[in-house]
Parts: structure tokens; C-alpha cells; sequence
């Protein structure tokens, strides 16, 4: 194929152009004569030069200053400190534009107790943003504090249609005093504190455990993955654990709970089918506290059959402060104020500082939060000063009521 195309070109080029006929040409002349051909043709030739000029040289105006702008998507929103970025030096300036923090729980450096220190923020607040990892949190690393024994315990579990359940034991051990972390009362006024929704977040959870006291009780969600992983971990930490009973709220299904919400027209054989599942999740747990439930809270016969079952197997009841008049359990008790509403640390220190007020006054009271990372940090830097100011930092298990005491 290419040696006959090569014999072609060279064929052709070696022969003379054929003569061009001047009769061809002389229509075109004629016409050229005429002024607005004439005129347009020279137009034409002055736009193919320039157009060959510049295809040559280049842009005759490459040389001449030249601006440009940027144009950006506007920011998001800054998103709430984590722990790090609330208490650490590079976040100081958080205060300025805060109210007054009570003098008691400062320290003499004019810092939280405990000591400021750094990190990078990392956690996207307040709602289900996850964790990249522990460097959102500036608290120490706690070492573990009189290990509680490991779960379960015999004689305090039987079988059930969807794994072990808590039950009194036939000597009359009960979960809600053998799992609960041991207290023994200096005479000091008590303060509480229990931090939930755990275990969907490894790092929050893993911060709670290992970054906070012994004596704050820690309350798990159902439906953690490796939540007995979690709940072994955090009693090897010397925690008492709960678990936590999704209740209907306000505006179910849309506000939901999820999968097994107690529901407040459900009725006790609904409400018995749902604790069989939700109780089974794991071991170790000395009682069980509300996840929502405004609506719940309603109804007489379901909430008398959370009670009823509850007592039967042993178990405590704490609630966030909204089911202070539904008695009924083994053991009770009701949170005198949730500690993390607003989400900033001199809120949730005010919150501190009214519990301690409120303790001292009636002698023992019970906060609540969420694993927020800067109510973690906020409470761990919080609890290391409580000594000092005259209280005693307790289990939330030591403020729990048994019926008729």
C-alpha cells in the first residue's frame, strides 16, 4: 500500500502546472471594476490580513495590565466548639461575649478547673455530626478506677426470646444494687451526674469512659453496634452503666425514636414485647433511663406496665426530670435539670454551678447531658474542683429511692 501511494505523489510532483486560461479569469475583473465590489473586497483583504497578523504575532494587546476576579461560595455557618476548642488557649476568646461563670468554679490561674489545654477541632456540633477522632478533647486520659466486676452476674440473667434478661436472683440480689457502682456517703452534699447516647460515636464514647470520673454513670443507646464491647469497657473503667428506652414523644412518627419505641397507645402486652427485645441488648446495666417520651409519659397503662416489669426484674428507673411523678420501679430517681440545653461551656458550667446550689440545699442533686464533646469536657474539667468546693461527687445509682423508703 505504501509504495504504490509514494509512486503517485512522486508522479505528481514532477510534472508542470497545467496553463491557467486567462478567459477564466476575466468575469472576476470585471466585477472588481465596479466601485461597491471594489469596496467590499478591500474590506475583506483588511480583515484576512489582520486576522493572519494575529495568528502570526499573537495578541498585539498580550502586553497590556490585565485584572481578573475570584468568585467564592459564601461559607457555611461555624459549627458549636467542640470540647478542645472551648476550654483550649487557641479558644479563650470564647468568654468575651458570655456571661459571668461563679467565681468557685474557677481556678487560682483564673482558668476552669483542671487546666486549659490544646486541640484541634474536629467535631461538628450539635447534631449527629461524628467524631474524626479523640484530638477534639484537651481532658486527660483518666486511668481506671476500681474496675467493677464483669457482666453478667450469676443468677441475675435468665434466657429470653431475644437474648439474656436481667431477673432477681433467688437469694434476692437485684441488678439495680449488684451493677451499681459502690458508694459510701462522707457526709459532704452529693452531686450526680449521668452523660447518654452513647455508643454510636466511638470517639465521644470512648472520651466518656476514659475522660471522666469513675463515679459519672454513663447511658447507652440500644442500638449500638458492639454495645456490650462498650458497656464491658466502661464498667472496666469502674462506670455504672444504663441503657436507654426510646419513648414516644411529642410529634411521633415524624420525631422518632426509632425501631421499638414505647408508644403511648401501645398497651402493657406492646409495651412487655419491646422491653424483651430492648432489654436483651446487653448485660451489666443497673437500670434504664428515658429517651424522650413527653407522650409517653401520658399514658397510665403503658407507663404502669413499664413500672410493673421493671420492678419485677430488679432494675431502676432514672428519668431527665420530664416522668418525676411516675413512681414505680425497684428504684427511682428524676434529674433536677439537664446540663447541656445550650451548648456552650459557660452554659453548661452555670448549669454545674446551679446543681452544686441545689445540692448543697437539699443535700444531694442529679444532673443529666449528652456526649456532646464540650459537655464531656466541660463535665471533666467540672468534677475535678468538686472536692474543694465541699461536695461529693456520687454515682447517680446513690440517689435512687426504692418505693416506701
Amino acid at each position: 500500500m505504501f509504495a504504490k501511494r509514494q509512486s503517485a505523489l512522486a508522479a505528481a510532483a514532477g510534472a508542470p502546472p497545467e496553463p491557467r486560461s486567462r478567459l477564466a479569469m476575466e468575469p472576476v475583473l470585471t466585477a472588481l471594476k465596479k466601485p461597491p465590489v471594489a469596496a467590499g473586497a478591500a474590506g475583506a483583504f483588511v480583515i484576512a490580513a489582520a486576522a493572519l497578523f494575529v495568528a502570526v504575532l499573537g495578541d498585539p494587546r498580550a502586553g497590556a495590565p490585565t485584572a481578573s476576579a475570584v468568585l467564592e461560595r459564601p461559607t457555611a455557618a461555624a459549627a458549636a466548639p467542640t470540647g478542645a476548642e472551648a476550654f483550649g488557649f487557641s479558644g479563650l476568646d470564647i468568654y468575651q461575649d458570655l456571661g459571668p461563670i461563679d467565681p468557685a468554679l474557677m481556678g487560682e490561674d483564673g482558668g476552669a478547673q483542671g487546666g486549659f489545654g490544646g486541640g484541634e477541632a474536629l467535631i461538628t456540633l450539635p447534631d449527629g455530626a461524628s467524631v474524626a477522632s479523640g484530638q477534639g478533647f484537651s481532658a486527660p486520659v483518666r486511668a481506671p478506677s476500681s474496675p467493677l466486676p464483669p457482666a453478667p452476674i450469676a443468677g441475675l440473667f435468665q434466657p429470653g426470646p431475644n437474648g439474656p434478661l436481667p431477673r432477681i436472683a433467688a437469694d434476692g440480689r437485684v441488678p439495680a444494687q449488684a451493677y451499681a457502682r459502690p458508694f459510701r456517703s462522707n457526709g459532704k452534699p452529693m452531686v450526680a451526674l449521668v452523660v447518654g447516647g452513647l455508643g454510636l460515636n466511638s470517639a465521644t464514647t470512648r472520651a466518656a469512659i476514659e475522660r471522666l470520673p469513675a463515679e459519672v454513670t454513663l447511658s447507652f443507646v440500644p442500638y449500638a453496634e458492639g454495645l456490650q464491647t462498650w458497656i464491658d469497657m466502661a464498667r472496666a473503667h469502674g462506670h455504672e452503666v444504663m441503657i436507654e428506652l426510646p419513648m414516644e414523644p411529642t410529634g411521633y412518627p415524624d420525631n422518632d425514636p426509632g425501631p421499638y419505641t414505647l408508644l403511648a397507645s401501645g398497651g402493657a402486652d406492646d409495651v412487655a414485647v419491646k422491653l424483651d427485645w430492648l432489654l436483651a441488648r446487653a448485660v451489666g446495666y443497673f437500670g434504664v433511663t428515658n429517651y424522650l417520651g413527653d407522650r409517653f409519659a401520658t399514658s397510665d397503662e403503658g407507663v404502669t406496665a413499664l413500672m410493673t416489669n421493671l420492678r419485677q426484674r430488679g432494675l431502676a428507673f432514672l428519668d431527665d426530670g420530664s416522668m418525676r411523678r411516675r413512681p414505680g420501679a425497684f428504684a427511682r430517681a428524676s434529674a433536677d435539670r439537664v446540663v447541656d440545653e445550650e451548648q456552650t461551656p459557660a452554659a453548661i458550667l452555670r448549669q454545674f454551678n446551679a446543681l452544686e446550689a441545689a445540692a448543697k440545699t437539699h443535700g444531694a442533686a442529679l444532673g443529666t447531658g449528652f456526649s456532646y464533646p464540650v459537655t464531656v469536657e466541660a463535665a471533666a474539667r467540672w468534677t475535678a474542683g468538686l472536692e474543694a468546693r465541699g461536695l461529693q461527687l456520687a454515682p447517680a445509682s446513690a440517689m435512687t429511692r426504692r418505693p416506701g423508703r
